[in-house]
């Protein structure tokens, strides 16, 4: 079982990483830190490659048996995606500009990537649909463009300001949508601190799709990503990581249904992390949010995107995904021994029952919740062909990743569905 494959390369790590500190810095942990656990990295899918593709992937990804993979367009910086309803995706970048890729959902090639619009800020990495428009989160506002059906351009209205000083720190911005409902990710100024200058900083805001009504809904909380809404019932899910350099493969990352909290919701950085266990001696911990998903150290959550429980269409996944989690991990930056990066760049799936996952959290575990679904990114000299950002779920069913490092889009469908032989036969 690739879990199994998880867990044994926990143990052979075990040694290893007992004596190798975090990368990058002084950091330690707190006096009452737990005792440090090493980070697992995940094994490569052990399916061949999936065949044939339209414009062929890389030889080196893998997904699971009965999927085919395919390179569909080439988007420098590509950050967050976001499908729209005619078969069309929405990509984020680093840069000022969202682009647009034509017919993402078709049974081969796609359209030519151009700009559907460029905002008067720098890093337009967030992007999300619904309530009839795109929304956009940069470094310092989040835009409304609104959207009708077939739409290749459109025009950015400011609706909020977040990170209201120049004080770097992280400076993407992640949002959502739930009706008529915009949830905002704002990260911090740094790795370890108490943020007074900027109320924004660090929280998850609330606010209706035209702005009005923000809130601080969720604090304490260092990078809040990977915003992604449940379909089935309009929960709003985020992922965060825990400050870097403390104990080795600590703390664990993690994802909550955020919506569901109430307002104010302190997740505990960067004072408390996991499962309420005390960074900063003397902490009170108590009242602090344990979230209900997490995943190994520095694994660098990006991205999530539910797979509709009620999906139709021609790329449709099998039942046991529908329902499920996709999450797109960026990998870490840290490194085993000085040179291999401790976990790669991959997209993990977590079985959901609802808004509850299948397999209950286990904070000696951070591998017990997910299985591997897309990778091959990183070889076992820890050399990296690219890093998976955005993912999103298209209106006929297929999973679009996103790749800033490789400047990819790629598409991830059933082996035999509509298209596959057109794939085959290589037109």
């Amino acid at each position: 079982m690739q879990r199994d494959a998880h867990r044994i390369r926990f143990l052979t790590l075990l040694a290893a990483l007992a004596l190798t500190a975090c990368g990058g810095g002084g950091g330690t942990a707190g006096a009452n830190a737990p005792m440090t656990q090493p980070t697992p990295t995940p094994t490569a899918t052990p399916t061949p490659y999936a065949g044939p593709t339209a414009m062929p992937a890389n030889a080196a990804l893998r997904v699971p048996a009965g999927f085919i993979v395919s390179q569909i367009a080439s988007v420098p910086g590509a950050r967050e995606v976001a499908a729209l309803p005619n078969g069309d995706l929405i990509v984020g970048t680093a840069s000022a500009n969202v682009v647009i890729v034509p017919n993402a959902e078709s049974p081969g090639a796609v359209g030519t990537p151009t700009t559907f619009a460029t905002v008067p800020d720098i890093e337009a990495a967030g992007v999300a649909y619904g309530a009839g428009a795109v929304f956009v989160g940069s470094n310092h506002h989040v835009y409304r463009i609104p959207y009708t059906n077939g739409a290749q351009s459109g025009t950015p209205q400011a609706v909020a300001g977040v990170r209201t000083l120049d004080d770097g720190g992280h400076n993407t911005t992640s949002v959502a949508v739930s009706g008529t409902t915009l949830y905002v990710g704002v990260g911090s100024t740094c790795n370890a601190c108490v943020e007074t200058d900027d109320p924004t900083r660090a929280t998850i805001q609330r606010m209706g799709v035209d702005g009005s009504g923000m809130t601080t809904w969720a604090k304490r909380w260092r990078n809040p990503m990977a915003l992604a809404t449940n379909p089935a019932n309009g929960t709003v899910w985020a992922g965060g990581a825990g400050q870097d350099l403390l104990a080795q493969g600590h703390p664990y990352e993690y994802l909550d249904a955020v919506s569901t909290r109430p307002a104010g919701a302190d997740y505990g950085w960067p004072d408390c992390e996991e499962n309420r266990v005390a960074y900063t001696p003397g902490a009170d911990c108590s009242n602090v949010v344990v979230p209900t998903i997490e995943f190994p150290a520095y694994s660098t959550i990006m991205s999530a995107t539910f797979y509709p429980a009620s999906q139709t269409g021609a790329y449709t996944f099998p039942a046991t995904y529908r329902g499920g989690l996709f999450v797109s991990l960026h990998g870490s930056w840290h490194t085993l021994n000085g040179s291999i990066p401790i976990d790669p760049p991959h997209v993990a799936f977590v079985a959901m029952n609802g808004d509850v996952p299948v397999t209950p959290v286990n904070w000696n575990d951070p591998t017990a919740q997910w299985t591997d679904f897309f990778n091959g990114f990183q070889d076992a000299s820890g050399n990296r062909i690219g890093r998976t950002t955005g993912i999103a779920v298209g209106a006929q069913g297929s999973l679009f990743v996103a790749d800033d490092t490789g400047g990819a889009i790629y598409r991830i469908r059933p082996a035999g569905t509509a298209g596959s032989a057109i794939r085959r036969a290589g037109r």
